[in-house]
């Protein structure tokens, strides 16, 4: 069974080391986010990613979280932003609540190491994916480190490479992000 996070640790997901080490809209916009993207942020836990992506897109940002507290913390975050174009959804783990192909850019931060059938999300993820639509992977290098998961529980650059091109996927960039992440970006093949 996947590593899950603990909603109890939830001030883990912003945090002084955090914003230094995987400073959220510097992030984004690495991964390629851009100003005409639709998005879709998938685990958005209180949103670290969700509010800076909104302010990034003139479209829709979709806020996708299996938990009530967590999304309850990105409604306030929206809030005090004054940002309109968030909508927040409750889903379950393998069904987004989204149309199909309503995105054209996805996220997974620090996610994926979580989900027991990947292949069953990716699947997921390409079906709210527009065509040509992207997906940015965000995970812990597969390294022992003093912050983040056991080395066990994380996923390693090349195993998210094959899981995701094993799936109409393209690999279109990587990147390492800090000393400590690495994130890779697939394009939905044509």
């Amino acid at each position: 069974m996947a590593h899950k996070f603990n909603i109890k640790s939830k001030s883990k997901l912003d945090n002084e080391w955090r914003r230094e080490n995987l400073q959220s809209e510097a992030t984004l916009l690495s991964l390629g986010l851009t100003p005409e993207d639709s998005m879709a942020d998938i685990g958005c836990g209180i949103g670290y990613f969700t509010i800076p992506a909104a302010q990034i897109v003139n479209n829709q940002v979709f806020a996708l979280d299996t938990s009530e507290e967590m999304l309850e913390e990105v409604n306030q975050r929206m809030v005090a932003a004054g940002l309109a174009n968030v909508t927040t959804l409750k889903t379950d783990e393998y069904d987004l609540k989204i149309p199909i192909e309503s995105v054209s850019f996805a996220l997974l931060a620090l996610v994926l190491h979580e989900i027991d059938d990947k292949k069953r999300m990716i699947t997921e993820i390409h079906r709210i994916l527009k065509p040509e639509g992207r997906i940015a992977v965000i995970e812990w290098i597969k390294e022992d480190t003093e912050m983040g998961p056991p080395c066990a529980h994380r996923i390693g650059k090349e195993d998210v490479d094959a899981l995701f091109t094993a799936e109409k996927f393209e690999r279109i960039d990587s990147k390492k992000i800090a000393t400590v992440f690495y994130g890779s970006i697939f394009r939905v093949k044509a």
